[in-house]
């Protein structure tokens, strides 16, 4: 396949005007800028890749721009187009420095998300707002991140006339929570699109049960570094997804200090920073009811409303999301009738991923069985 430039996707975008229904020219889904990534990011086995900044969805239903990547698989595509696969990323912090499509990816994405290139998808995979583009990322902001895995797969659409309409997600951890919102979320928002499922690995939910016990009489103890890494992450997102809750009559200057180094650095300094910090320092009174109210609003996974088969994967080995936690998700899906298929591993939280592959490989397939 020739290089891809900017002059041919914008001829692609021309030619295929016609081809596939059209949002607005300014509307979600319009492409802002593509430039190049370089050959190291690329994923093992991609024909052509290159990164893009969209319009999206922010938090509180602003339009934000998103940035993100492309992986084209080696070839020609198929007559149906290259189904699409919408990658969700875990945490890698809220500083635009820790966004992939500029600080790259590790090694067990990169394998991961090759061994999906390698059946035949090709592989959208978005920084969500506020992560590389401006702002503040509203860290596990549900809908706002389903906005941009969504927008993506449209994006890339308007620009790449041999993807499909056909797509799925798939996410892990930061991303597997983004994964279950957009399941719940997809056909609504890009009803011109063909949205076939989820899987969801790693899934943080249930996380609301923490709000009781946090506060300055936080028993040091209760909460592992990871854990309470993906706090100060949460409550620095929190201050995006919710500018008017008054977060900060909840923190200690030094509450305020962490949180400011929250929204800057990437997850292995933030992991280090945390190692020694006692939460009860942070918090000047409980983590009380008009605290949840805010934390529901934005963080607790749907447990209805989905109208698509989705498949939640987990590890039994995991200790940063809770395989109670999940399971307490999943029992509530089970009571409202939803469409999914739930299976655990022996394998931590990272090591579902691969872990889980014989089992989510053959359930895309099936849910992408079919013209687009």
């Amino acid at each position: 396949m020739a290089a891809i430039t900017v002059g041919l996707l914008a001829a692609s975008a021309a030619t295929s005007a016609s081809a596939r229904p059209q949002l607005p020219s300014d509307g979600p889904g319009t492409v802002l800028d593509i430039s190049p990534l370089p050959p190291e990011s690329w994923v093992p086995g991609s024909g052509q890749a290159f990164n893009l900044t969209y319009r999206s969805t922010g938090a509180g239903g602003s339009p934000a721009p998103v940035s993100g990547s492309v992986f084209l698989p080696e070839g020609p595509a198929p007559a149906a187009g290259w189904p699409v696969l919408s990658w969700a990323h875990g945490t890698t912090g809220l500083g635009d420095g820790c966004a992939p499509s500029a600080a790259g990816r590790g090694p067990r994405d990169m394998e991961y998300l090759a061994a999906w290139l390698a059946q035949g998808y090709a592989i959208v995979a978005t920084d969500y707002a506020g992560l590389g583009t401006r702002g503040v990322h509203p860290y596990l902001d549900g809908r706002a991140a389903a906005y941009g895995v969504i927008d993506i797969v449209r994006a890339a659409r308007s620009i790449v006339p041999a993807l499909s309409s056909r797509w799925v997600v798939v996410g892990q951890s930061q991303g597997g929570h983004a994964a279950m919102f957009t399941a719940n979320l997809a056909t609504r928002y890009a009803p011109e699109l063909d949205y076939r499922g989820a899987v969801a690995t790693g899934v943080p939910a249930n996380l609301q049960g923490l709000v009781p016990v946090i506060g300055p009489e936080v028993p040091p103890a209760l909460l592992g570094t990871g854990m309470k890494t993906y706090l100060a992450y949460i409550l620095a997102g929190l201050r995006a997804a919710r500018p008017g809750f008054d977060l900060r009559s909840y923190l200690t200057p030094f509450g305020e200090s962490v949180l400011a180094q929250a929204d800057t650095l990437c997850h292995a300094d933030m992991y280090a920073r945390m190692a020694g910090t006692d939460l009860g320092d942070m918090f000047t009174k409980q983590l009380g009811a008009p605290f949840r109210e805010a934390w529901d609003a934005i963080y607790t996974v749907p447990t209805s409303g989905y109208d698509r088969p989705f498949f939640i994967a987990h590890g039994a080995k995991d200790t940063t999301a809770w395989p109670f936690l999940t399971e307490q998700l999943v029992a509530d899906l089970e009571a409202n009738g939803q469409p999914y298929t739930y299976r655990t591993y022996p394998a931590d939280h990272g090591g579902t991923m691969a872990a889980s592959l014989p089992d989510t490989t053959p359930f895309v397939r099936s849910l992408l069985a079919g013209r687009g």
